[in-house]
């Protein structure tokens, strides 16, 4: 972590960046991983509920789609809101807040009494899980050292595709024993195990300082392990604090034309396709995964959902791959290699023409194994590519297209699928993968750099 001066005149050494993995650090990651562990979890949850409730309601395959797809409109309504309210009023408040939102509203959802309730409470949960996961992006980004940045983020971030295989592991034995409502009542612990630990999580220091509060910004570097004889100890000049939080302000009232100007322009324009495509697949395809299982190849129910369990297992080990190896081989590569052999894995799938359920579990895990990594990353590559004064926001702006993303694609997959068949939902998965690697060839390299070089 760099900042190039305090108002004191001193440069703020490169010790400083040099952080140890701190005990306060730690519990930052494990406070937040918590959070966005019940994240992947709860989005994911009506997918492993609805080979239930869809016969209960005699629901109709544009009602799947629609519940599916109103808890992505949540969420994209959710992520352009809270995280220009993270700029506003930091990271950690912020992110309460939605965690109290998803969490209630996850309750509400448990108490649904047939479609349109749940149709209501899915929207307002979609809000609360769409603000977090931009916002936790942007703070665990924010506090984390530039060497080895991305195996420090993307071990957090495989808290993510482990709560989506945990959604399915609770599915798989609750749901047929306990009931559909199970599930979202397991989805709403995260609010009151995160307000009895908000007390001492640390603000981001990056943030602290692009509104001026340096010394605070300061204490929190010392206390998360930085150097501090790497900072000053005379007071800090009022005139550079009220210079730096009308900096902010401008910054702040500028974020959208920032968001196209220069280089940020290219990197927004390629970020946006990336999310894009990704989750296009990602969601729409597990999403319907249980009820294809279960309609198409009339599997039991147990089966179908242990199935799709498979799948998410694979995206997790997939997510521990790239931890592990993206520093070393950095993000262009991955990205690219990731979406071109998860697009042979889908095309595949299609010319063979889903003959079993078997071969196509083996098919689709293949491709969710390299497409779920791709997901991960692009929670570690977003922060990496915008400055301080615009990271939350950026990322929010560009989880947006996830969340258009991940709403078209559920409604999209029975119109495919009653005009062409199975096959065509597979295919069109595989030419979004195709799509997703030719945007990663113009992806800019960030492995090792200070998020300060990156975008100054």
């Amino acid at each position: 972590m760099h900042f190039s001066a305090l108002p004191s005149g001193k440069p703020i050494s490169p010790s400083a960046g040099k952080m140890a993995v701190s005990r306060l650090l730690l519990r930052a990651r494990i406070a937040f991983g918590f959070a966005t562990f019940f994240d992947g979890f709860d989005v994911l949850t009506i997918a492993y509920v609805m080979p239930v409730i869809a016969p209960l309601w005699h629901l109709s395959g544009s009602q799947i789609g629609a519940l599916i797809s109103v808890g992505f409109l949540g969420q994209l309504i959710g992520a352009l809101f809270f995280s220009q309210l993270a700029e506003r009023l930091g990271r950690v408040r912020t992110a309460l807040a939605t965690i109290a939102l998803f969490s209630v509203a996850s309750l509400g959802c448990a108490g649904a009494g047939g479609y349109h309730s749940l149709f209501v409470m899915r929207f307002i949960q979609g809000i609360g899980l769409g603000g977090e996961m931009p916002v936790a992006a942007a703070y665990i980004s924010e506090i984390s050292p530039a060497r080895g940045r991305g195996r420090f983020f993307m071990l957090y971030e495989l808290i993510f595709p482990a709560g989506m295989v945990g959604a399915g592991v609770a599915g798989m034995m609750l749901v047929p024993t306990l009931g559909w409502q199970s599930m979202f009542i397991l989805g709403a612990i995260p609010a009151p195990v995160l307000f009895a630990i908000r007390r001492g999580l640390p603000e981001s220091p990056r943030w602290l300082v692009s509104v001026g509060r340096l010394e605070e910004g300061a204490d929190v570097l010392k206390r998360l392990g930085a150097d501090p004889s790497a900072f000053p100890a005379q007071p800090l000049a009022t005139e550079y604090v009220a210079t730096a939080a009308v900096d902010s302000g401008r910054a702040r009232q500028g974020a959208w034309r920032e968001l196209f100007r220069g280089r940020y322009g290219r990197r927004t324009a390629v970020v946006w396709a990336l999310w894009s495509s990704t989750y296009f697949i990602t969601y729409g395809l597990t999403a319907w995964l249980p009820t294809i299982y279960r309609s198409h190849f009339n599997l039991p129910l147990k089966q179908a959902l242990g199935f799709s369990v498979a799948t998410g297992i694979a995206g997790l080990v997939g997510a521990a791959l790239c931890a592990l190896l993206v520093d070393r081989v950095g993000r262009k590569v991955w990205f690219t290699c990731a979406f071109l052999l998860g697009a042979l894995g889908l095309i595949g799938l299609a010319l063979t023409g889903l003959r079993d359920a078997w071969t196509t579990q083996l098919l689709v895990a293949f491709s969710y194994l390299f497409i779920a990594a791709n997901a991960t990353l692009l929670y570690l590559y977003t922060p990496e590519i915008y400055p301080t004064r615009i990271r939350a926001f950026g990322v929010g702006i560009a989880t947006a297209w996830l969340r258009i993303a991940s709403t078209v694609a559920p409604l999209l997959v029975p119109l495919v699928l009653n005009g062409y068949g199975i096959r065509g939902v597979v295919a069109l998965f595989g030419t979004a993968a195709l799509l997703g690697a030719a945007a990663s060839l113009f992806t800019t390299e960030t492995a090792g750099i200070t998020l300060e070089e990156l975008s100054p």
